[in-house]
């Protein structure tokens, strides 16, 4: 069989095809955990580098599974300024990747650090290494993913 007959058969006898969505979960914000304000505002433009950086965590499907992909960026040039990789979804994963940008860019104290308000960036260790470093945590408000 063609598929040019296939699509007829289909089409005169009203079938379609209906695709499965991979999708994952990666935010939890429905957690007893303290917030942070919103410092930027949905406001993303910055005068300099090192100013304000965002974060999210995204997932990527493989044959073994799913691999967790945690970044930051920074706003003023759009550079991904640290990021780590790992096989769970958890605060040490996006820990990891702030090590590696602060290691990396050595930002001054006063750094804006902006994310979503998943478990894992609200987490009393992330949020205590924020302020160990020097930067100021901000968070969207509920149901907004936009981070730019």
């Amino acid at each position: 069989m063609g598929v040019h007959r296939i699509k007829r058969l289909r089409r005169k006898l009203g079938l379609g095809c209906r695709q499965k969505r991979k999708f994952m979960a990666t935010t939890n914000s429905k957690h007893d955990l303290p917030v942070a304000p919103n410092l930027l505002g949905q406001d993303f433009s910055v005068a300099a580098p090192d100013q304000a950086w965002c974060g999210n965590i995204t997932y990527i499907a493989t044959d073994e599974g799913w691999l967790y992909l945690a970044g930051l960026k920074d706003l003023y040039s759009g550079e991904i300024v640290g990021y780590a990789m790992g096989e769970r979804m958890t605060k040490n994963l996006v820990m990891q990747a702030l090590f590696r940008a602060v290691s990396i860019r050595r930002p001054k104290p006063g750094l804006i650090q902006h994310t979503d308000r998943g478990s894992q960036y609200c987490a009393q260790a992330y949020q205590k290494l924020l302020r160990h470093i020097g930067m100021r945590a901000s968070m969207s408000r509920r149901g907004n993913c936009y981070i730019r």
